[in-house]
């Protein structure tokens, strides 16, 4: 082997280096330790805890649930300006997509203007995202719609639908204020980007498909949610389709279109598809009312109560039968409203270079939807399309919330008679060509050409979602996300290693085409720890790969196999299953005269391998720094004796000094 400059897995280690084992701390400091290192990471109280006097304390304290008193005292006219302008841009969205998403859960459309004045501002308050715009969403909307009229029609029965749908937000609220309490923010993780990609869009296809009941002036359509039967539902009632909706509702949905093109296109132009929805909702009631369209077959929403949200409390319901129901709903669409929210916050963060936490997130949203419960609101989060049109606005903090909430409320005072006759087709274009920007072709392309597993996933999402429920789309997604990583983790990834020619240095021999074996030693690098999960798995493959080595040295008539190193630089943990394994793997490979020799094992496997009394079994003297080092001393043991003949600890203890 060529002599070279040492590198992190090479070597370079003075000859006779051992690993040390780390001094034993109490059992308690390590798990203290560990406690903190799963629920804070981020070690989110350091602020508090850096200032001095109680006093001081408490307004730490204050400004982290509150990060309003941390970025309002410093707050300015110029910084008012641009939150003036971007909270009137998203309010003119917000007030039409608030009435049709509405519509889309079932539910009184004012309850979509009564859930955009509330949340926003319980988000102004305590959210730590500057572009997240507040608002009601449309697969929330959907799923809501889908679970409770599941088992309460919400025309039979509609004061008991809509107290289950209060109840179910304060659920999804509880739940989503519990896991950033508690710092269980991980959970979300568990819906990966592919599994997110094919549920939005197995969800958008669902929801443009819905709106062909207003497309089409249809009165009576499915309450299921697959493409087979609102496909049935569609063409048995060819009969009814209205072509005046028919007209009205593709020529809104094609000037949506041109204008979310153009601001596409030329992004300074983003007010124009911005304030879209409210101009075609003011065409559309204005055509309606001169034209009385209402007697010709285009339905229209009718009276808008005037007014502030009432107080809901006493409507939630806590008693059997339907209570289950409700939880249910509200975990669902809890979950998934987090985490559309916390994705879009990230997104636009990371386009601002400033960091939200997660926790402190899920906190304010869930916040946001108990206080919501309370006051005529129905699950609200922040959309993507909101929250990109507050972006492109140019706000500065949250205070764009604040604003939007304050047009919503002059909204509802003042001018809610005026939507009296706006069509719910024009509901219907709007809906739909928000959906449309939800469907990621581009995003599965991407993920057929990196990764055909999470390709497979995202298709799973989608077609669980179209062909079955949200409800299914949604487990089957999970499903196959929790069992990809249960096969990473049960079936890790072993590799052989050889040394690149003139260094110390060992990598991937199906990578690195010029490295090269050493006669009589095998090199494997396990890329995962070891667990109870993978230690059989792990102590099978093993002996493959020295079977194969074997049947290859036999065939080309060279040494066969004496020691067998394994490079653990990347074993970050192993439990007593995995010491085990070790433990078995020595004495099997002792009855096969070979030696095993440990590579670059971390502290944890050190301290593991000790207590264990494998250490002492393996033998010190075998286990190394690195991997170049290791290599090293097998080859200069076989060099020095018999080959085919593995010396004994001392005797290789001896040769080595």
């Amino acid at each position: 082997m060529g002599g070279g400059s040492a590198e992190a897995n090479g070597g370079g280690s003075a000859a006779g280096a051992r690993v040390p084992v780390p001094p034993a701390r109490p059992f308690l400091d390590t798990f203290r330790a560990n406690l903190k290192e799963t629920f804070f990471p981020d070690d989110p109280f350091r602020s508090v805890v850096r200032e001095r006097g109680a006093a001081r304390r408490t307004l730490a304290a204050l400004r982290y649930f509150f990060p309003f008193f941390e970025w309002a005292p410093a707050y300015t006219l110029g910084a008012f300006k641009a939150d003036l302008i971007a909270g009137i841009t998203i309010a003119s969205l917000a007030i039409p997509q608030g009435i049709s998403y509405a519509k889309l859960a079932n539910l009184p459309p004012i309850l979509g203007l009564y859930s955009s004045f509330v949340p926003p501002l319980v988000y102004a308050l305590m959210g730590s995202s500057k572009d997240l715009a507040v608002g009601t969403v449309a697969v929330a909307s959907l799923l809501i719609g889908s679970m409770l009229s599941s088992e309460v029609s919400p025309t039979e029965n509609p004061a008991l639908y809509l107290h289950l749908a209060l109840t179910a937000t304060f659920f999804a609220g509880v739940f989503q204020a519990s896991l950033g309490l508690l710092r269980l923010g991980f959970i979300v993780d568990f819906l990966s980007h592919a599994t997110i990609v094919g549920f939005m869009g197995g969800a958008a296809t669902v929801v443009c498909l819905q709106q062909l009941k207003g497309i089409l002036g249809l009165e009576r359509f499915t309450t299921s949610t697959d493409v087979v039967s609102v496909m049935d539902s569609v063409f048995s009632q060819t009969h009814q389709w209205r072509w005046e909706s028919v007209v009205l509702g593709s020529g809104f949905l094609f000037f949506l279109l041109v204008t979310r093109f153009i601001s596409k296109r030329r992004p300074k132009l983003f007010w124009i598809s911005a304030a879209a929805p409210l101009t075609s909702v003011v065409l559309g009631s204005v055509l309606v009312y001169l034209t009385h369209a209402e007697n010709h077959g285009i339905q229209v929403i009718g009276y808008l109560k005037k007014g502030l949200n009432p107080p809901s409390v006493t409507s939630l319901q806590f008693s059997p039968p339907y209570m289950m129901l409700a939880l249910k709903t509200g975990i669902i669409t809890g979950v998934i409203a987090l985490a559309e929210g916390i994705a879009v916050g990230r997104s636009f963060a990371m386009f601002k270079n400033y960091n939200i936490d997660g926790n402190k997130e899920m906190i304010a949203i869930g916040t946001m939807n108990v206080v919501g419960s309370f006051t005529s609101c129905y699950l609200t989060t922040g959309p993507f399309s909101r929250s990109a049109v507050n972006y492109n606005a140019g706000c500065k903090t949250a205070m764009s919330n604040v604003v939007m909430s304050l047009a919503v409320m002059l909204t509802l005072l003042f001018l809610t008679p005026l939507f009296h006759y706006t069509p719910l087709v024009v509901l219907s274009a709007i809906i739909i060509s928000a959906m449309l920007g939800l469907i990621d072709y581009q995003g599965a392309i991407h993920l057929w050409q990196v990764d055909k597993v999470d390709f497979c996933v995202c298709m799973g999402a989608y077609l669980g979602v179209v062909f079955g429920s949200v409800e299914i789309g949604l487990v089957v997604a999970v499903s196959i996300s929790i069992l990809r990583v249960m096969l990473f983790i049960a079936r890790p990834r072993t590799t052989v290693l050889g040394n690149v020619p003139n260094t110390m240095t060992y990598r991937r021999m199906d990578q690195y085409t010029t490295a090269q074996t050493v006669p009589g030693v095998l090199v494997l690098r396990i890329d995962a720890p070891i667990y109870f999960t993978n230690a059989s798995y792990l102590r099978e493959r093993i002996s493959r790969w020295i079977d194969e080595e074997e049947e290859r040295t036999q065939g080309k008539g060279e040494m066969g196999v004496q020691y067998v190193v394994l490079d653990m630089g990347a074993v970050g943990s192993i439990d007593t299953s995995g010491t085990s394994m070790l433990d078995e793997l020595k004495k099997k490979l002792e009855r096969r005269g070979m030696q095993i020799v440990l590579a670059n094992p971390g502290s944890e496997i050190m301290k593991k391998l000790d207590s264990s009394k494998v250490l002492e079994l393996i033998g010190h003297e075998w286990i190394f720094p690195t991997v170049g080092e290791a290599v090293s001393s097998c080859d200069y043991v076989l060099h020095s004796h018999k080959p085919g003949v593995v010396m004994d600890s001392a005797a290789a203890r001896e040769s080595m000094v």
